[in-house]
């Protein structure tokens, strides 16, 4: 492979000796060590996040993989990502490129270059449209991270929720479009924070990028540290000046986007205000007299802060705040008072509640931006789709609450897809090429799956009888009913059905084991988190302000408070309904895997863990991966490609043969070394079964490349020579052109006039 000697280690995991996981850990190590952060297994894609700046990007890189087939490179996310676009492009096939891996292994950083990929090599006419859409594309990343990222323990960047993206393409192979799916947010972000995290980017550039006059307009100050939600995360800012350079590239981004200067005022305000909200507190007045069980305000200042800065009249905002309002059977109003903690409830899901809403709000704005302008298939023929996925990985944190239940069994959701499609892909490619097909065994995470979705029994649907049920129903009392359903599952256990095991805690605690390995939730909050109940009061409240886009945020507030609604669906199962979409999604689609390795839980470059990678090598399945490209065939070439590499090894094919077909020809090639029984001919690939065969090919071939780079040497000084006038001169010797190797015996090529291109193509 070009650029890529034996000190590197194998490029590709297919073609170890032998596969385990101290052969597979080797090799990731070494390539690690020389700066090759990038291994295939096959057209699979292992990362490691270098946690440094690599010179492995730019217009040079961009145009060494346009155009190039996945194996003629070194591996890079710019062969996958042309690899996409070729697929795309040649047979108007939608594809997509899944992006997966815990928290910090770059899978943000690698779906940007891919996108950067994808800009630099489409609109070469450069049409006004075009730029425009892929303007829209690139910038929207920088938006989206301010809003949906956050640091956390693992990642000074981790993005807080799942991003899918279609980028539409006309038939030219230019983008005219794109679209935006998000998932899960987890906006409990917005009111706590674990010790050594921060909330989402947006709150800090806000209150350290905005200028004086606009901090005074919110009523805000610069620092964090004075308020509720940002407290937590003060102390971990990163320097006032890159937090101003990055609330500068959002504000940039969303003008280039096509977001109003009143839609951005809007965004701020509305920050502010949750910012503000978070400061309010409450106190119970004393019991005497009409103030018996009242709730106040601490600081009605706050109140105000709000009110303007929601364009929403002062009083109904304290009204909300304090009481809630319900129909009575007979249609009838009754307004409710708060005690203090249900006030700090109501105003704890207001404030997540709008971040979430103003995030949905961003990216359907920046949906209706990007959707494909004036286009009739009939008129423009049919765009064709590329997806772009970058989605959180599995994460296992010291308590893992109802957002890692719901990660993981995304996790859960995505792996099962993978070894499906991967296998899928092996025999389709098989029968096109009239290879026979042999079944491989695998783990199949189906029942896991189940476990958490199946109807009337699975988690979800336990959690949502819960939280429908008549009464008090207690996070304890749901964990009772899970061990009911699950006490015989092989994935399930909880510290009453396994009582000596102390790891976990009676009446909190419940165990899964995943694909990736053992997971403990705590209960705790998964009741509350799924009901994700906001009172409608909030809702009217927000739908009735004079700020337009806030008012476009709740358009549920418009319904009368007496009208009867249906139930609505309750987190879980609309994160559910969404992953089952999703995976719909990407199975109709032809896929491209990205896995990314996190190598340390430092976040230092230089340095891989061995024991942290080990267990992402496991849950990501790529020992799996191996066993399924080995099980039949190793590699597989178009025969073209294959006698390009290799036919300086035969002397049937060496400059050029002059046989029937380039299949005949890879046959003689084979049969010379003897290697012929190790292979099947497709009807236009080469299938190698044993990656030894690969292995021997590649040292015969490694043995010539240096006698062929010093016969081209001597050929083109003799050129120099020539073109000097001096073909007299005693070191002239037109044999020493066509004499025949001492090595191989083989006759160079007879022609003097040797170009570095061709040179290039011989080796």
């Amino acid at each position: 492979m070009d650029e890529e000697g034996p000190d590197c280690g194998k490029a590709d995991f297919v073609l170890l000796d032998q596969v385990t996981m101290e052969d597979f850990m080797e090799n990731l190590k070494l390539r690690f060590e020389k700066g090759r952060i990038y291994t295939y297994i096959g057209e699979v894609l292992v990362s490691v996040n270098p946690y440094q700046e690599l010179p492995l990007y730019g217009p040079e890189a961009i145009a060494k993989y346009q155009g190039r087939e996945l194996y003629e490179r070194p591996p890079h996310l710019y062969a996958v990502a042309n690899a996409a676009y070729r697929a795309m492009k040649r047979r108007s096939r939608d594809t997509c490129i899944v992006i997966s891996g815990e928290s910090g292994a770059g899978k943000t950083e690698a779906s940007k270059h891919i996108m950067q990929y994808i800009a630099a090599v489409t609109n070469p006419s450069q049409r006004a449209e075009v730029e425009r859409v892929k303007d829209v594309l690139l910038k929207s990343t920088c938006v989206l991270e301010a809003f949906g990222n956050a640091r956390t323990n693992r990642n000074n960047n981790s993005s807080r929720f799942g991003k899918y993206m279609d980028i539409n393409f006309d038939f030219k192979g230019d983008p005219v479009g794109g679209h935006i799916h998000s998932y899960l947010l987890e906006k409990s972000r917005v009111l706590k924070q674990h010790v050594g995290e921060r909330n989402f980017h947006a709150f800090y550039q806000v209150l350290r990028g905005c200028e004086d006059s606009q901090l005074e307009d919110l009523h805000l100050q610069r620092n964090p540290a004075l308020y509720s939600f940002t407290r937590q995360g003060a102390g971990l800012n990163p320097l006032d000046s890159d937090e101003r350079s990055h609330h500068q590239a959002v504000m940039e981004a969303m003008r280039v986007i096509g977001f109003s200067p009143e839609e951005v005022d809007s965004v701020r305000r509305i920050l502010a205000a949750i910012l503000h909200l978070g400061n309010i507190e409450f106190v119970e007045m004393e019991e005497s007299g009409l103030e018996q069980g009242h709730v106040a305000v601490a600081e009605v200042v706050l109140v105000d802060h709000v009110a303007e800065l929601t364009a929403t009249p002062r009083e109904s905002v304290m009204r909300c705040l304090l009481s809630r309002t319900v129909a009575s059977g007979g249609r009838e109003l009754i307004e409710k008072g708060h005690t203090a903690a249900e006030a700090s409830y109501a105003r704890d899901a207001c404030a997540k509640a709008v971040y979430q809403r103003l995030f949905e709000w961003v990216v359907n704005r920046i949906n209706c931006v990007m959707e494909p302008r004036g286009r009739d298939p009939r008129r423009d023929g049919k765009d064709t789709v590329i997806g772009v996925l970058d989605i959180y990985g599995f994460e296992v944190f010291p308590v893992n609450s109802f957002e890692q239940f719901c990660i993981n069994y995304c996790n859960e959701k995505l792996q099962q897809l993978f070894i499906q499609l991967i296998l899928k892909q092996e025999q389709e490619e098989y029968e096109r090429e009239g290879i026979a097909w042999q079944s491989v065994d695998y783990f199949n995470n189906a029942t896991i799956v189940d476990l958490v979705e199946r109807p009337h029994r699975g988690v979800l649907a336990v959690l949502d009888e819960a939280c429908s049920a008549a009464g008090t129903i207690t996070d304890r009392i749901f964990l009772q009913s899970l061990d009911t359903h699950h006490r015989h599952h092989a994935h399930y256990t909880s510290r009453q059905l396994c009582p000596t095991d102390k790891t976990m805690e009676f009446g909190r605690d419940f165990r899964i084991k995943h694909y990736a390995g053992d997971v403990t939730y705590s209960v705790e909050g998964f009741i509350d988190k799924n009901r994700d109940h906001l009172f409608q009061d909030f809702k009217r409240l927000l739908y009735n302000s004079s700020d337009p886009t806030l008012r476009a945020m709740w358009p549920d507030g418009q319904q009368d408070i007496t009208e009867v609604t249906k139930r609505p669906l309750t987190a879980g199962t609309l994160f559910k309904n969404s992953m089952v979409a999703l995976v719909e999604n990407l199975a109709s689609k032809e896929p491209f895997y990205v896995r990314c390795i996190k190598p340390n839980e430092d976040k230092v470059a230089a340095k891989l863990d061995e024991g942290h990678c080990r267990h992402q090598v496991e849950y990501l399945g790529l020992l799996e991966n191996v066993r399924v490209r080995r099980a039949g065939f190793a590699s597989r070439q178009p025969y073209p490609r294959f006698l390009l590499r290799y036919k300086m090894t035969c002397e049937y094919t060496w400059p050029n043969h002059l046989l029937g077909s380039d299949r005949a020809a890879a046959s003689a090639l084979l049969e010379q070394h003897g290697l012929q029984g190790d292979v099947a001919f497709g009807h236009t690939k080469l299938f190698i079964r044993s990656p030894q065969t690969l292995v021997t090919l590649e040292q015969s071939r490694a043995r010539l490349i240096p006698i062929i780079v010093l016969l081209l040497q001597k050929t083109w000084d003799l050129d120099k020579t020539m073109h000097a006038g001096a073909p007299n001169s005693p070191t002239y010797s037109p044999q020493s052109v066509v004499s025949p190797c001492d090595q191989c015996g083989f006759l160079p090529t007879p022609a003097p006039h040797l170009s570095s291109v061709q040179a290039n193509h011989f080796v």
